[in-house]
Protein backbone atom coordinates (compact mmCIF):
# COMPACT_ATOMS: atom_id res chain seq x y z
CA UNK A 1 0.00 0.00 0.00
CA UNK A 2 1.13 3.42 -0.90
CA UNK A 3 1.29 5.92 1.47
CA UNK A 4 -0.52 8.93 1.20
CA UNK A 5 1.57 12.02 -0.70
CA UNK A 6 0.59 14.91 1.93
CA UNK A 7 1.92 12.45 4.85
CA UNK A 8 4.99 11.65 3.15
CA UNK A 9 5.66 15.26 2.35
CA UNK A 10 4.96 15.69 6.46
CA UNK A 11 2.03 18.37 5.30
CA UNK A 12 -0.83 17.01 6.64
CA UNK A 13 -1.49 14.77 10.30
CA UNK A 14 -4.51 12.66 9.21
CA UNK A 15 -5.31 11.31 12.29
CA UNK A 16 -5.61 14.72 13.87
CA UNK A 17 -7.89 15.88 11.02
CA UNK A 18 -9.81 13.12 11.57
CA UNK A 19 -10.36 13.81 15.02
CA UNK A 20 -11.11 17.50 13.74
CA UNK A 21 -13.97 16.24 11.22
CA UNK A 22 -15.18 13.74 14.09
CA UNK A 23 -16.11 17.26 15.53
CA UNK A 24 -19.08 17.87 13.13
CA UNK A 25 -18.35 21.68 13.64
CA UNK A 26 -16.43 24.12 10.77
CA UNK A 27 -12.61 24.07 11.79
CA UNK A 28 -11.25 27.41 12.30
CA UNK A 29 -7.76 27.54 11.03
CA UNK A 30 -5.18 29.49 11.93
CA UNK A 31 -1.48 29.59 10.08
CA UNK A 32 1.65 31.76 10.70
CA UNK A 33 4.06 32.59 8.73
CA UNK A 34 6.69 35.45 9.19
CA UNK A 35 4.76 38.58 7.84
CA UNK A 36 1.25 37.71 8.43
CA UNK A 37 -1.52 35.40 10.02
CA UNK A 38 -4.31 33.87 8.16
CA UNK A 39 -7.27 32.61 9.52
CA UNK A 40 -9.90 30.57 7.71
CA UNK A 41 -13.16 28.84 8.81
CA UNK A 42 -14.00 25.71 6.74
CA UNK A 43 -16.09 23.09 6.70
CA UNK A 44 -15.53 19.76 5.58
CA UNK A 45 -17.50 18.24 2.37
CA UNK A 46 -17.40 14.71 0.95
CA UNK A 47 -16.17 16.48 -2.43
CA UNK A 48 -13.55 18.91 -0.82
CA UNK A 49 -13.45 21.64 2.29
CA UNK A 50 -15.24 24.76 1.56
CA UNK A 51 -13.96 28.06 2.96
CA UNK A 52 -16.32 30.31 4.23
CA UNK A 53 -14.45 33.21 5.74
CA UNK A 54 -10.74 33.94 5.01
CA UNK A 55 -9.00 36.92 7.11
CA UNK A 56 -5.19 37.56 6.43
CA UNK A 57 -3.77 39.89 8.87
CA UNK A 58 -1.64 41.52 6.20
CA UNK A 59 -5.25 43.05 3.95
CA UNK A 60 -7.25 44.03 7.14
CA UNK A 61 -8.90 47.32 5.95
CA UNK A 62 -9.79 47.79 9.77
CA UNK A 63 -6.98 50.77 10.16
CA UNK A 64 -4.61 48.60 11.74
CA UNK A 65 -1.10 49.54 10.25
CA UNK A 66 1.39 47.81 12.64
CA UNK A 67 3.39 44.61 11.64
CA UNK A 68 1.11 41.60 10.41
CA UNK A 69 2.82 38.88 11.93
CA UNK A 70 2.85 40.64 15.53
CA UNK A 71 0.39 39.24 18.52
CA UNK A 72 -1.92 42.12 18.79
CA UNK A 73 -2.30 41.65 14.51
CA UNK A 74 -3.12 38.09 15.09
CA UNK A 75 -6.12 38.91 17.91
CA UNK A 76 -7.46 41.31 15.46
CA UNK A 77 -7.27 39.32 12.43
CA UNK A 78 -9.20 36.71 14.56
CA UNK A 79 -11.53 39.06 16.20
CA UNK A 80 -12.32 40.13 12.47
CA UNK A 81 -12.71 36.44 11.49
CA UNK A 82 -15.03 35.81 14.28
CA UNK A 83 -17.52 38.74 13.52
CA UNK A 84 -17.27 37.51 9.49
CA UNK A 85 -17.93 34.23 10.73
CA UNK A 86 -21.10 35.25 13.52
CA UNK A 87 -22.43 37.18 10.25
CA UNK A 88 -22.58 34.11 8.01
CA UNK A 89 -24.46 32.32 11.29
CA UNK A 90 -21.42 30.33 12.33
CA UNK A 91 -21.87 30.10 16.17
CA UNK A 92 -18.76 27.37 17.06
CA UNK A 93 -15.91 26.16 15.38
CA UNK A 94 -12.92 23.65 16.36
CA UNK A 95 -9.12 25.16 16.45
CA UNK A 96 -7.28 23.91 13.71
CA UNK A 97 -3.59 24.71 13.64
CA UNK A 98 -1.97 22.09 11.28
CA UNK A 99 1.50 20.71 12.00
CA UNK A 100 2.51 23.83 13.83
CA UNK A 101 4.22 23.98 17.23
CA UNK A 102 2.04 24.43 20.16
CA UNK A 103 3.54 27.29 22.62
CA UNK A 104 1.91 28.75 25.25
CA UNK A 105 0.89 32.10 24.46
CA UNK A 106 1.47 32.21 20.90
CA UNK A 107 -0.05 34.17 17.69
CA UNK A 108 -2.12 31.03 16.78
CA UNK A 109 -4.39 31.26 20.30
CA UNK A 110 -4.03 34.78 19.90
CA UNK A 111 -6.15 34.52 16.75
CA UNK A 112 -8.51 32.18 18.47
CA UNK A 113 -8.86 34.55 21.59
CA UNK A 114 -9.72 37.21 19.27
CA UNK A 115 -12.68 35.16 17.41
CA UNK A 116 -13.43 33.30 20.79
CA UNK A 117 -13.99 37.45 22.26
CA UNK A 118 -15.58 38.06 19.24
CA UNK A 119 -18.45 35.88 19.99
CA UNK A 120 -17.35 32.58 18.52
CA UNK A 121 -17.95 29.43 20.65
CA UNK A 122 -14.31 27.53 20.81
CA UNK A 123 -12.90 25.54 23.52
CA UNK A 124 -9.59 27.29 24.20
CA UNK A 125 -7.48 26.47 27.74
CA UNK A 126 -6.75 29.33 29.79
CA UNK A 127 -3.34 28.40 29.92
CA UNK A 128 -2.64 28.48 26.19
CA UNK A 129 -4.31 31.89 26.20
CA UNK A 130 -1.57 34.67 25.94
CA UNK A 131 -1.13 37.86 28.52
CA UNK A 132 -3.54 40.63 27.89
CA UNK A 133 -0.97 43.18 27.91
CA UNK A 134 1.03 41.18 25.35
CA UNK A 135 -2.31 41.23 23.20
CA UNK A 136 -2.70 44.50 23.34
CA UNK A 137 0.80 45.34 22.29
CA UNK A 138 1.98 46.73 25.26
CA UNK A 139 4.99 44.74 25.56
CA UNK A 140 5.98 46.52 21.59
CA UNK A 141 5.55 49.73 22.56
CA UNK A 142 2.47 52.39 24.88
CA UNK A 143 1.95 53.72 20.95
CA UNK A 144 1.45 50.04 19.55
CA UNK A 145 -0.87 49.37 22.79
CA UNK A 146 -3.14 52.66 22.00
CA UNK A 147 -3.18 51.99 18.37
CA UNK A 148 -4.59 48.34 18.83
CA UNK A 149 -7.40 49.93 21.56
CA UNK A 150 -8.52 52.47 18.71
CA UNK A 151 -9.07 49.99 15.99
CA UNK A 152 -10.12 47.39 18.55
CA UNK A 153 -13.40 50.17 19.79
CA UNK A 154 -13.73 50.90 15.67
CA UNK A 155 -13.98 46.96 14.98
CA UNK A 156 -16.44 46.64 18.40
CA UNK A 157 -18.93 49.49 17.18
CA UNK A 158 -19.58 48.15 13.82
Amino acid sequence: MKPFKRRVEKKTDYKARLALLKSDKPRLVVRRYNRNIRIQIIEYGRNGDRTIVEVNSSKMKNGWNGHPGNLPSAYLAGYEAGLAALSRQITDAVLDMGLQTSTKGNAIYAAAKGAADAGLQIPLGEETQPDESRVKGSHISEETARKFEEVLEKMKSK
